[in-house]
């Protein structure tokens, strides 16, 4: 595959206006399969690092990624890309969603399902390992909220028995509590389980565990869309912050309008 043809297939997959180019450095690297430089839009990749076309595209994506990660920064911050952090959430819900779409034109398979023993190990991991770790940090969770009652009651402070007795992490104990106090399916496993706990209201929760238990969707795509409902319901998002400012540009307009008929009337009479 050429770099001409490379760059066709990601044009489709995300079409870009801000051109860029695609180079095959016909090397083998230990350190990284490719990399993108933000000041010159190069996406460069160690093509001898890869066994297949299919291998070869998955990195291409991901530092496709970065382009269109980078050029949308760019818009508000021309320094992006210089010395900050580029794999961010918001990056890895990027990367995700390209690789949904290059997999539904047929350019990438993950490919899993085809490798029989792979397959039987994955559903031996998702129902033997997620899922009973997920009811067992469940339960572990309402066995923590009933010690810190009984450290209530007993005017024990809970903390000190968190850190001294049970030598667990703050943070850790407070998810695990979290976990158990709301009803989510262990299905989806812990760490995705935390990510529902922290939702306030059930149907929100509801949404957020039915994403998880769909599959296909990172844990950072999920997180990247939570965010996003976040925003547009706070009036933070990009959008409506530019609609609001819109509309006090056009109330202050208005205003002025009529303040500048009045000074022009107010001259003409004198």
């Amino acid at each position: 595959m050429n770099n001409e043809r490379i760059k066709e297939i990601l044009l489709d997959i995300s079409p870009c206006e801000i051109d860029f180019t695609v180079t095959q450095t016909g090397k083998e690297s230990k350190r990284v399969n490719g990399f993108y430089k933000p000041d010159t839009h190069e996406i460069f990749l160690h093509n001898l690092n890869f066994k297949s076309d299919n291998m070869l595209i998955y990195t291409a994506v991901h530092e496709y990624t970065h382009h269109l990660c980078t050029i949308e920064k760019q818009e508000n911050d021309p320094s992006y890309g210089k010395a900050c952090k580029v794999h961010t959430q918001e990056f890895w819900a990027k990367f995700g969603d390209l690789l949904k779409i290059a997999e539904e034109k047929g350019y990438y398979s993950i490919g899993w399902e085809s490798n029989e023993e792979l397959k039987a190990l994955t559903q031996d991991i998702k129902e033997n390992y997620l899922a009973k770790n997920g009811q067992l940090m469940q339960e572990f969770g309402k066995k923590l909220a009933r010690a810190f009652d009984l450290c209530q009651e007993a005017d024990i402070r809970y903390e000190d028995y968190v850190d001294r007795v049970l030598c667990l992490p703050r943070g850790a104990a407070k998810d695990i509590r979290k976990v158990g106090a709301v009803e989510v399916n262990p299905a989806i496993g812990f760490e995705n389980m935390k990510v529902v706990a922290s939702v306030r209201k059930k149907d929100a929760r509801a949404e957020v565990e039915q994403e998880f238990l769909a599959g296909g969707k990172s844990p950072s795509s999920v997180r990247e869309m939570m965010k996003q409902k976040s925003a547009q319901a706070n009036g933070t998002d990009p959008k409506t912050k530019l609609e609001k400012e819109k509309s006090r540009l056009e109330k202050t307009i208005a205003q002025l309008t009529q303040r500048l008929e009045y000074v022009e009337e107010s001259l003409a009479n004198m």
